[in-house]
């Protein structure tokens, strides 16, 4: 499978990571300290902000960004969705405590996605994946339908947020929370070609890159690598600008 499109403007966020220039240095630059605080929101408003988990509100912080520049459609995608959330509600639901109402109704998948739409007052067609380790990926193949349908400017998000300790000994995760915003077009800039792996086996967690695939393309995209592959579970991803 090969597939190619344009990057018009992008947006992301990471701790110690907000503006383009910051991104720039990282990607050429030594290993970041992900334990630098974290981007405050400044789109979004207080009221709404308050009510949001961190990794939504840096994924509708980059969505509202890139908003203004008109996309037909979007993809959001998080490997571990409102997993904070949640884990807050089963605890709670073990410990027989009443469970808050708003943790409830923003638990969902698509939470980040909906919120995006609200904020932005945007009413665009909008899928929210969740497909593990290739997540970014596997938006990448949503996108190209979104093309090959007819949307001239597709919004894809990338984001994800910290993992509850309950869980560390399944997940291996460094970034505590982050978002990566591209607006793709149809074009001939960046190309991507599906390689198969041998023998075709899944990764476990501790075997799988130590960054996330849209941070990892992030790498090398801006550092102009005019080559490079993403890892991922069942095949891999090579790729050229």
């Amino acid at each position: 499978m090969t597939y190619s499109f344009n990057i018009l403007s992008w947006c992301a966020l990471a701790p110690g990571l907000t503006t383009p220039e910051q991104w720039l240095a990282w990607s050429t630059g030594p290993n970041t300290d992900w334990s630098e605080p974290l981007p405050k929101a400044q789109r979004i408003p207080m009221m709404t902000a308050r009510r949001m988990s961190i990794p939504s509100q840096l994924s509708v912080e980059v969505g509202l960004t890139l908003l203004e520049e008109q996309p037909d459609a979007a993809v959001f995608i998080s490997r571990h969705g409102e997993l904070e959330r949640t884990y807050k509600i089963i605890a709670g639901l073990c410990q027989h405590q009443d469970i808050s109402p708003t943790d409830f109704a923003m638990s969902v998948h698509n939470t980040a996605s909906g919120l995006l739409t609200i904020s932005g007052k945007a009413p665009l067609p909008i899928s929210s994946i969740a497909a593990g380790a290739d997540g970014f990926q596997q938006g990448m193949l949503e996108v190209q339908g979104m093309l090959a349908n007819g949307a001239q400017k597709v919004l894809l998000v990338d984001f994800d947020g910290a993992i509850p300790q309950a869980y560390h000994a399944q997940i291996c995760h460094q970034i505590p929370a982050y978002a990566v915003g591209l607006l793709i077009a149809p074009g001939n800039q960046l190309q991507c070609h599906q390689l198969s792996k041998t023998p075709c086996l899944p990764l476990s967690d501790t075997e799988s890159s130590e960054l996330p695939q849209s941070i990892d393309f992030m790498r090398h995209w801006l550092a102009k690598a005019p080559q490079f592959t993403l890892k991922g579970t069942r095949s891999d991803w090579q790729w050229r600008q």
